[in-house]
């Protein structure tokens, strides 16, 4: 079985998954500027959502990303939301291993100082 991220690079290439545009009303709507590998994560999700490719899982498709502590997930999970919701999803669900990550992440989408 081949991860996602090998049949993308298969499927398209380095070099077109470069080309994407991460859409303004994502960037300009986050409050921390993203970084090279959060750009290319928000790169790889529009390039699997907008593209028809072998092995693409029916939609809605589940997606996982394997970040270190602290490398911006809660960053690309609020990007991703804004790209949805600009496609039309109303409703995100998401899970997290204790009540501290949550509050935290509540804090970070409705408290504009946080």
């Amino acid at each position: 079985m081949a991860f996602l991220y090998d049949t993308l690079v298969q499927e398209f290439g380095k070099r077109y998954l470069a080309q994407v545009e991460v859409p303004n009303y994502i960037t300009d709507n986050l409050k921390y500027r993203i970084r090279p590998y959060q750009k290319e994560a928000f790169q790889r999700y529009i390039l699997c959502y907008t593209e028809d490719f072998e092995g693409k899982p029916n939609k809605p498709f589940h997606l996982l990303y394997n970040m270190a502590t602290g490398s911006g997930k809660t960053l690309v999970m609020a990007g991703l939301m804004l790209y949805l919701y600009e496609k039309g999803y109303r409703n995100f669900l998401f899970f997290v291993n204790s009540n501290n990550i949550i509050n935290k992440t509540k804090d970070n989408f409705l408290n504009p100082q946080a």
